[in-house]
């Protein structure tokens, strides 16, 4: 129960890495906020929360407008009083080609990746600067420092993240809040799940631990980067690749 009486808000929290981690953080103690444009998918994880006798919130919240951002916000406020975590973890993907790529496709990718995430470290910091307490944990991606044929958008966004994390680490410093940012590689979710078998275990081929990740596996780096355990590391990118990517 490390994080008991802690408030954590999860973006994209429904369902996918960022349900597991809510998951995470729930068993540990936390009551937990589900940010989710699913409002069906959250209230049903909501209750899932709250049948391991946490306290939970789902909120609607479109990441890509401030002024719903700072609603949500103000929710939990006064429902919980403060938010001692943020995990912005919604994001979305719209592949094409460079030269194909459509405006609207760069321009949503980029609105709900990484504006979403300025939006929501920016509503959050405001209560934590105040509390002198803080922790923010960014979801980036492998993609965002190696980069990958069709998602310009997507590469763009990630590596955004990661160059945001690193400022608002710098900012947060002084007022004890910890920023820093986990990067996954090839995760096992839905979109794994239908992939033809040659193509999984070419992609397995190139990881030296020959399997993808769980959605845990992330959970588990995030809920380090929550405790107290990991108070002196802020503006930092953890990469959990089963070692695809090591420098």
């Amino acid at each position: 129960m490390r994080l008991e009486g802690k408030v954590a808000l999860v973006t994209g929290g429904a369902r996918g890495i960022g349900k597991a981690i809510a998951f995470a953080f729930a068993r540990e103690g936390a009551n937990l906020v589900i940010a989710d444009v699913n409002i069906e998918e959250t209230q049903k994880t909501c209750s899932e929360i709250e049948a391991l006798g946490r306290k939970s919130l789902g909120l609607e919240m479109d990441v890509t407008n401030y002024a719903s951002v700072e609603e949500g916000v103000n929710k939990i406020l006064d429902k919980f009083t403060k938010v001692d975590i943020l995990v912005n973890n919604a994001g979305i993907t719209k592949d094409n080609l460079l030269l194909r790529m459509k405006e609207a496709e760069w321009d949503a990718v980029l609105a709900v990746n990484l504006k979403g995430t300025f939006n929501c470290i920016k509503a959050v910091s405001r209560p934590m600067i105040k509390q002198r307490s803080g922790k923010i944990i960014n979801i980036a991606s492998i993609i965002g420092i190696i980069g990958n044929t069709g998602q310009a958008n997507y590469s763009a966004s990630k590596a955004g993240i990661i160059a945001l994390t690193k400022t608002a680490a710098k900012e947060l410093a002084s007022r004890n809040i910890n920023v820093n940012a986990v990067a996954p590689g090839f995760i096992q979710t839905e979109m794994t799940v239908g992939l033809a078998e040659d193509l999984k275990e070419k992609m397995k081929a190139a990881i030296p631990l020959n399997r993808f990740g769980s959605p845990e596996d992330v959970a588990q780096v995030c809920l380090f980067l929550a405790l107290e355990d990991s108070s002196y590391i802020t503006g930092q990118t953890i990469v959990v690749d089963g070692g695809m990517i090591m420098a």
